[in-house]
């Protein structure tokens, strides 16, 4: 006979903890599935690594920045040491603490794979080999996320890439490191391959400049930053036709008919959700795409409200902090509350490059195609009174899309140093449609980067 639970959670990262830890502390029976470590991609092979191999050089090039304290700064950057905190702050990839908080939120813990049977039935295959069945009198909630696309070009499967979970975990600098793709990921691993010691890198990126889901000049600026103060090769408007590997050596083909041949190639092309192996299919949904769901995380190709998925597999917005929100948001559902719907474009993104990329809501050419009447401000980033105590050679730019007809945000990019730590005011008066005559009235501090809100009002025309 199945095992009896309120709720039944697939997935043990930052989306399925939240969904279990809401409602195990609601008072419903729950249990979390895991087959891998708890706390998902982002803890150990993905977010909080990435920036910790991000991390030197970023602190470094901020101390350049300063008279006095740049002549301070001689030798080059520890390796071993950044392996070391690297290892910290995953915990030397142990999830005990991970269990422990599983266990004061209330939920049980299963460890092993995990797939659906059928109507609020689950299946288990342990470790050892047993099985155990589970039922869920309230909901089961799929949160087994993302893992990276491996596109069909001819001979990239066979030629020993790099995803991000070898990338954040190598223990010795490749000599060449071919990336394509130039996102978020793509941008970020290259960088921090190049501060740590790569003697070469290359970005390939089919499209016109580097993180297309951004303004434009966002890329551009990344892309200036990256050839004159790294030597980062990058290559836009060409795409890998095909890869060989060959020992040591692996060659890239590209769509303009020439090569490039280095040590390792990193895969960087988009993820895809991870619902290849879930038994999606004895629901009637198709395996390995995504769930679609409406603003309470509930599967609507399901009836009944009683399947939900949120993170990555729903495909509204493959960043963990919106993974994590979709956990409360299906969590509180579950619970009984009343959820209001969600606009994904509220959310802030952020590329922790140097300068950082920090965005959020539509880009100017996006709110045209939604026929917007919009109006974009755009002001240095280094300009203000906080943001000259930096130092010298701030680079970065500040660029706002206001709605004329309502006098609100609908858009907001800023890049340059600590760009990431600026948005979210940015985003609050997005979600919150915030009018700029109220704007206006929210003084920032003097000498603060956050002035160029001010600078913003003033050129809009307060």
């Amino acid at each position: 006979m199945a095992e009896q639970y309120d709720v039944i959670v697939i997935g043990g990262g930052p989306a399925g903890e939240n969904a279990a830890g809401r409602t195990g502390q609601g008072g419903l029976k729950t249990v979390l599935i895991e087959g891998e470590l708890l706390g998902g991609e982002c803890d150990y092979w993905a977010c909080m690594p990435s920036k910790v191999l991000l991390r030197p050089w970023e602190a470094l090039s901020a101390v350049k920045r300063v008279p006095g304290a740049r002549e301070a700064s001689t030798g080059s950057i520890d390796f071993p040491q950044v392996l070391a905190w690297r290892d910290y702050m995953t915990r030397s990839y142990s999830d005990e603490s991970q269990v422990n908080w599983v266990a004061s939120v209330g939920s049980d813990l299963i460890r092993g794979h995990a797939k659906i049977d059928g109507p609020r039935g689950v299946v288990v295959t342990q470790p050892d080999g047993s099985i155990r069945e589970l039922e869920a009198s309230k909901a089961v909630v799929v949160a087994t996320g993302s893992r990276s696309s491996m596109p069909p070009i001819p001979g990239l499967a066979d030629a020993q890439t790099w995803d991000n979970r070898k990338a954040t975990s190598a223990t010795e600098i490749p000599k060449h490191l071919i990336v394509l793709g130039g996102g978020a990921v793509g941008c970020e691993l290259a960088q921090a391959w190049k501060s740590l010691g790569a003697e070469e890198v290359t970005i390939i990126e089919g499209q016109p400049h580097l993180m297309g889901l951004d303004e434009p000049f966002a890329g551009e600026l990344v892309a200036k930053a990256f050839k004159e103060r790294l030597g980062i090769s990058v290559r836009t408007s060409t795409r890998a036709t095909a890869v060989e590997r060959i020992g040591n050596a692996v060659t890239v083909t590209l769509s303009d008919g020439s090569a490039v041949t280095g040590s390792e190639v990193l895969v960087a092309l988009g993820r895809r959700p991870r619902t290849d192996d879930v038994g999606l299919e004895t629901l009637g949904l198709e395996q390995g795409k995504k769930i679609s769901v409406n603003d309470q995380m509930q599967a609507v190709d399901v009836p009944g409200g009683w399947l939900y998925a949120v993170g990555d597999v729903n495909g509204r917005n493959m960043q963990t902090y919106m993974g994590k929100y979709h956990g409360r948001i299906a969590g509180d559902h579950i619970n009984g509350k009343d959820v209001a719907g969600i606009g994904d474009y509220h959310s802030s993104r952020v590329v922790f490059t140097d300068p950082q990329v920090a965005s959020v809501g539509l880009t100017e050419a996006k709110a045209r195609e939604q026929g917007i009447n919009v109006r974009a401000i755009e002001y240095g980033y280094g300009w203000s009174g906080g943001g000259s105590l930096m130092g010298y050679d701030v680079e970065g730019t500040c660029k706002w899309v206001v709605d004329e007809d309502k006098k609100v945000l609908v858009g907001a990019t800023f890049v340059g140093p600590g760009a990431g730590e600026q948005i979210h005011a940015a985003a609050i008066a997005i979600a919150g449609q915030v009018t700029l005559d109220t704007l206006w009235h929210a003084v920032p501090p003097f000498p603060t980067i956050s002035e160029f809100w001010l600078s913003f009002l003033l050129e809009y025309g307060y």
